[in-house]
């Protein structure tokens, strides 16, 4: 298929990405050869695109970048992957500006467009990201497929009927899909220049974490404040919780509609708040615990994903610089009594923490393990291991 690209010159269109309205961006495709569904979301992040596409909670999403120059960084094993399961599938799809260009940086061992492949994800480059990007902030996130032909045979009015036919993120329990099968241990900390990733091998505390979709960076943190992770899936009960005899239990970020994975978990969650065990509860393991408590979760416009989002701390008045990524977020006008803000969104004001009066739970809707993005909310996981520590 013959077109023209964003600036204008005659190329062969090797990519596509189709929205359910119709609109089509033709490009130069990348990465893995076929067709994907999903929803198709902006990231501000100008670092970081293998964490970010390999993060679960990106499951079943398209990532459109706004920073231009994708690739210069390359790939390398110890930035590879965020979930915690190899087998784990994250982003479907990523939209770039300008083709990917090759690796630049003392850490890279791959070219990132060779990376795309070997991770199953489709990338599109030589689109106008911000006029897809000006398009979601006006009509909100969208139902997308997209393609790489290698031949160039892109079927413009299948693609769309495609994205029309997905069903979409609200309702659906994504977290099912990537949490973990199987219960494992984990004590690596976080990276240094000088030792890599070594282990915490002198834990003080035992933390169990309920895997929705978990970080691995999440995991380090807590082996770098002291504790040792045991984790679990949503599936797990209480009792079998109970049993590990932890200090603390996390509840992980993860993909989808809250809602829908409540309605799957929540006897879990009533029975751990009720415990009186300490909590830490992290995206969507925030809306999560803020559904148990009594609030309400929605569905936003165009969601927060970026490494550069302002958000106040209103115990301390810090304001941090933040790593988020979801597109639902919980109603704070719907906290019940003794459920209280403590973390506030200086973009748009929208809820990004809670905790509660008398108990030791707190959450945040940022990302606190900063994989990738700033590391100004890392103290939350020393706020959590003084919180076991009373």
């Amino acid at each position: 298929m013959n077109d023209k690209n964003q600036s204008g010159f005659a190329m062969q269109a090797s990519g596509a990405l189709a929205l359910a309205d119709g609109t089509v961006f033709l490009g130069i495709g990348a990465g893995r050869v076929g067709i994907a569904v999903g929803e198709l979301c902006f990231n501000t992040a100008m670092t970081g695109y293998q964490e970010i596409l390999t993060d679960p909670s990106y499951a079943e999403q398209v990532v459109l970048f706004t920073f231009p120059h994708i690739g210069n960084v390359g790939a390398n094993p110890d930035d590879h992957e965020e979930s915690s399961q190899p087998a784990t599938k994250a982003a479907v799809g990523t939209v770039f500006r300008e083709a990917i260009t090759p690796p630049s940086n003392w850490r890279a061992d791959d070219h990132f467009e060779a990376w795309l492949a070997k991770n199953d994800i489709i990338g599109l480059s030589g689109v106008d990201t911000r006029a897809l990007t000006r398009l979601i902030r006006e009509k909100g996130m969208q139902k997308c497929a997209i393609q790489y032909a290698p031949e160039g045979n892109i079927d413009t009015e299948s693609l769309i009927k495609a994205a029309q036919a997905w069903a979409g993120v609200e309702a659906a329990d994504l977290a099912a899909k990537v949490e973990a099968d199987a219960e494992f241990d984990h004590s690596e900390r976080l990276w240094d220049l000088a030792n890599g990733f070594a282990d915490e091998t002198a834990p003080k505390k035992h933390v169990v974490v309920v895997d929705f979709g978990v970080k691995k960076n999440i995991l380090r943190n807590l082996a770098s404040v002291g504790a040792r992770a045991t984790v679990v899936n949503g599936e797990t009960n209480f009792e079998a919780i109970k049993a590990h005899k932890p200090d603390g239990v996390v509840l992980s970020n993860g993909p989808g509609d809250p809602a829908a994975t409540h309605a799957r978990v929540g006897p879990l969650l009533t029975a751990l708040v009720e415990s009186g065990l300490p909590l830490l509860g992290i995206c969507l393991g925030h809306q999560l615990l803020a559904l148990t408590l009594g609030a309400k979760t929605m569905k936003m416009a165009q969601g927060h994903h970026g490494a550069n989002h302002p958000v106040k701390d209103l115990e301390t008045g810090k304001v941090e610089i933040v790593s988020m990524n979801h597109g639902f977020t919980v109603d704070p006008q719907s906290l019940p009594a003794g459920v209280e803000e403590s973390h506030r969104s200086l973009f748009d004001g929208t809820n990004s923490g809670l905790k509660v009066a008398g108990k030791p739970i707190i959450s945040v809707q940022h990302h606190p393990e900063a994989s990738p993005g700033p590391q100004d909310s890392f103290y939350l996981f020393q706020r959590f291991a003084d919180l076991m520590a009373d």
